[in-house]
């Protein structure tokens, strides 16, 4: 049976003027895919005027929030000590997101005790990601 842990969050994007404006996320991780996190925003955060959901690995999101982490579409990185910073990569554009580190770390403490770092399932996470590939085929 799959853990679900999610958590909504507060967060600030910061704009190319250097203003921040308080967006609303929801931060999710699923035991059925371990190694990831997803971090969700509104349709008033897209440009799309959609859902936009970013998924990365929770090992990326844990190193971040020390010392700056990441390469190709997402970085994070500390601001401080009681802020992070989440830079996303499209290609409609940048976006970079300020959420409180202490929101995060609360969010990866409860991932851990869903699954602890190091005793995923590797095999579990590759039959699930193939069936979902192949559609049951």
């Amino acid at each position: 049976m799959d853990i679900t842990v999610e958590q909504p969050a507060r967060a600030r994007l910061i704009t190319s003027e250097s203003q921040e404006l308080p967006v609303s996320a929801t931060l999710q991780y699923t035991s059925g895919d371990p190694y990831a996190v997803h971090i969700g925003f509104p349709p008033d955060v897209s440009l799309s005027g959609t859902d936009v959901t970013w998924t990365f690995s929770r090992e990326l999101l844990q190193e971040g929030m020390d010392a700056p982490a990441g390469q190709g579409d997402v970085h994070i990185w500390p601001c401080g000590r009681a802020h992070t910073v989440l830079e996303f990569h499209a290609p409609e554009g940048l976006a970079l997101i300020q959420f409180d580190t202490d929101a995060l770390r609360r969010f990866l403490k409860r991932t851990f005790a869903a699954v602890a770092l190091g005793k995923e399932n590797i095999d579990v996470a590759v039959d699930r990601g193939l069936a979902a590939l192949v559609g049951g085929v």
